[in-house]
């Protein structure tokens, strides 16, 4: 592993010149996966704090050994989804007494799916500052790579964060039911033990198409844009893909072309060219999975007399 040593300076450099006011909580984004998408007004902050509160004191210590940051066990503070009403009390104290208090989730951006939300809420209703720390977060993250503008759709805007979906299966089905007709992006969050559970009921979406992010900026990251329909075969064809952490956008309604044009483009094209060149260039066209157009091709080369 690299030393951070150089970043920690640089830290100092770019940052120290600011103002960190004291009786305030600082909600630092900390990475997904990769060490080195931390900022360097994050590894600031955390050098200077007085005290970190966080999912893991296990995990944050680690992260911040990584950093090259040395802090005493009685400067991290646990504050997960089981204690967060009891230990924001005591970052109230904290910050009451005119310390500088920082938040840090397992990974990503506080507050979003993760714990930290109720500790904000007391914080600003007990009338105290907070200051987010921008930076890595799987949500931002998948929807960046998901590209959402297609030619039939090439203003798409705005998204729907679900997070994770029930666990129970009829609840699981029923809100993927009302996510059906959602005309913008909806971004979906799962573990590895759940996945299968959710592709299969997402499956019923048929040719909605869906971008898969796993264990995103890791070394096993990988991106695949497929329909619903097409994703728990995709997850079956190699073990490997059921782990890691997942996040996904399931695509705007709109972003699909009409079966009636898709099958159109492919007839038009497939008189003139090979079937590979030719789903290919579908594939560009529509913005339809590329798999689902080489099915469809395959079946009209099939009914031509």
């Amino acid at each position: 592993m690299g030393t951070f040593a150089t970043a920690l300076q640089a830290a100092q450099d770019a940052a120290s010149a600011q103002d960190y006011p004291a009786a305030t909580l600082y909600v630092v984004a900390t990475p997904i996966g990769n060490l080195a998408d931390i900022t360097l007004r994050a590894l600031y902050v955390l050098q200077r704090v007085d005290l970190i509160a966080c999912e893991d004191t296990r995990h944050t210590q680690a992260l911040l050994r990584a950093y090259g940051i040395d802090k005493p066990a009685r400067q991290l503070l646990a504050l997960h989804q089981h204690n967060e009403a009891q230990a924001a009390a005591s970052v109230l104290a904290h910050l009451q007494q005119g310390a500088r208090v920082a938040y840090v989730s397992d990974a990503g951006t506080p507050a979003i799916s993760d714990p930290g939300a109720r500790l904000v809420a007391a914080v600003t209703q007990a009338g105290l500052r907070v200051l987010p720390l921008p930076g890595a977060s799987s949500v931002t993250t998948v929807l960046s790579v998901a590209g959402l503008a297609t030619p039939t759709a090439p203003d798409a805007q705005g998204f729907v964060f679900a997070g994770f979906l029930p666990s129970k299966a009829s609840e699981r089905a029923a809100a993927v039911q009302a996510l059906a007709n959602e005309a913008r992006a909806v971004v979906l969050l799962e573990a590895p033990h759940r996945i299968e559970a959710l592709a299969l009921a997402l499956a019923p979406l048929g040719q909605r198409a869906l971008t898969v992010g796993r264990e995103l900026t890791k070394q096993f990251e990988d991106v695949k844009t497929l329909t619903a329909a097409d994703f728990l075969p995709w997850l079956e064809q190699d073990s490997h893909r059921t782990r890691g952490e997942f996040a996904l956008v399931l695509h705007p309604v709109g972003a699909t072309a009409q079966p009636a044009v898709q099958t159109r483009v492919l007839q038009l094209l497939l008189a003139e060219l090979p079937l590979k060149t030719a789903v290919k260039l579908a594939a560009e066209i529509t913005g339809e999975p590329r798999n689902a157009l080489y099915q469809q091709a395959l079946k009209l080369q099939s009914e031509q007399p």
